[in-house]
């Protein structure tokens, strides 16, 4: 792998049932860092940490199966967690990464814990943001009303999956759900709209019926009792106004997971890393110094919370 400044390879993994894997490698230098996605997302959680960690580390991001540039397996019924973590570790080897530190935002928390319980030997370090250990519909907007509604929803999707599709994709092309999400969910003094449309175009051009799957396999699982397993540095983020997964989420399984450190973004909601950028470097330099001993770096003196018109 060259350890040359801006280094930047981009390939495909076929795996043995035929999906496809998009992944990519920046940067250089160790410890490693791999960067798991949200639900229905293809990166945009990551435009400031990741440039940011790959100036001191090697980086990869990579793509669930059905997400971004990834395929879908030829079984359309070979979607869910147990497969994404084969998926990560095929992913990590065809990159040359034994271990890392694996960071997730939304389901990539649940996704890098069930990684850890299954494969902990590659697992240098956990960061965790804006997410769950698990079982996420049971506590959307503090509410069990979304998974009540989602038996019904699925069975639409899956048996209408054209004409969902087709629904879908046009109301979310629509300027209307990026300034709702905005409104309602995001910190509006903190977000900018450039930041956020970048997810609705990618789940517009998602088939349904993945994100339904993916959702599905996510609803039904849980690592709250491998919490007590977690053998290696772990920090956790949370936004203080996140409604996708409430604050009292993270504070408990910040409580659970051995030696954990909690940071909590001050008016920080699900898209936190993108609300309050400097923080979150700040935060995360921090403890990959501390705790895995990276050498201390000049950028990480000061913190950066850039207003949404600076980010636009």
């Amino acid at each position: 792998m060259s350890g040359e400044p801006g280094y930047f390879h981009q390939d495909t993994l076929r795996v043995p049932d035929g999906a496809e894997l998009y992944y990519q490698v920046t940067g250089d230098g160790e410890p490693g860092a791999v960067l798991c996605d949200g639900l229905g997302c293809d990166g945009f959680a990551w435009k400031y940490l990741a440039p940011y960690l790959s100036r001191h580390h090697r980086v990869l991001r990579w793509h669930y199966r059905g997400h971004g540039r990834s395929g879908i397996p030829m079984d359309r019924e070979r979607i869910g967690m147990l497969y994404t973590c084969d998926d990560l570790q095929r992913v990590m080897d065809a990159a040359g990464m034994e271990r890392a530190v694996l960071f997730g935002h939304s389901m990539g928390v649940q996704v890098a814990l069930e990684f850890h319980r299954r494969y902990a030997r590659r697992v240098q370090g956990l960061v965790l943001l804006c997410g769950s250990y698990g079982n996420p519909l049971d506590t959307f907007h503090d509410s069990n009303v979304l998974k009540k509604m989602f038996p019904t929803l699925r069975r639409v999707v899956e048996r209408f999956p054209e004409q969902s599709a087709r629904l879908i994709h046009a109301a979310l092309r629509t300027e209307l759900a990026v300034q709702l999400a905005i409104t309602l969910e995001m910190n509006r003094e903190r977000i900018a709209r450039n930041d956020l449309a970048p997810y609705f175009e990618h789940l517009a051009r998602m088939d349904p019926v993945v994100f339904v799957r993916t959702l599905d396999s996510l609803a039904e699982h849980s690592a709250w009792d491998h919490l007590l397993h977690v053998d290696v540095p772990t920090l956790v983020v949370a936004g203080e106004r996140d409604k996708f997964t409430p604050g009292w989420l993270s504070r408990k399984m910040a409580a659970r997971i051995p030696e954990s450190e909690l940071v909590v973004i001050p008016e920080g909601t699900h898209t936190a890393p993108l609300e309050a950028p400097g923080l979150v470097e700040l935060r995360v330099e921090r403890f990959l110094r501390e705790r895995l001993g990276k050498p201390s770096t000049p950028s990480a003196d000061g913190v950066r919370i850039l207003p949404p018109a600076a980010r636009a």
